[in-house]
């Protein structure tokens, strides 16, 4: 039985950019430990890379597509239209201390697309970082 190939892992510009603004936060948050939370971050989201280009789904769903309202409806509709357009149909997230990496994957790929501190309400990603 042959192991399955690894998939490809590649960081959308939005996801670099969310990445970057962390240390700031970090900062703000205690400038004591800012230091070591962004290098504890940075280790952690290599292990989730390496499990990604393992295994592309390990993720949980991403939570905002069971939105109901019609707006969030709308707006969740236009990503997995530009998800799928892409071809890569799946979006879901992984849990990495206290943040979340939104990213959508196909078999063979995984675009991690945003970072976010589970304190934010949203994501910052722009629909054009797919």
């Amino acid at each position: 039985m042959a192991l399955p190939s690894n998939a490809t892992v590649e960081a959308a510009p939005n996801f670099l950019a969310n990445l970057e603004a962390t240390y700031p936060f970090f900062l703000r948050q205690d400038p004591d430990t800012a230091d070591a939370r962004l290098a504890r971050l940075k280790a952690n989201l290599k292990q989730m890379i390496s499990l990604l280009a393992w295994a592309p789904a390990s993720g949980r769903l991403a939570r905002f597509l069971s939105a109901r309202s019609a707006q969030a409806v709308l707006k969740t509709n236009a990503i997995q239209q530009l998800a799928e357009q892409a071809r890569l149909p799946n979006l879901r997230e992984c849990i990495i201390g206290q943040h979340i990496v939104l990213y959508a994957h196909s078999e063979t790929e995984v675009v991690l697309l945003a970072i976010k501190h589970q304190r934010q309400l949203r994501y910052a990603a722009s629909p054009t970082n797919l």
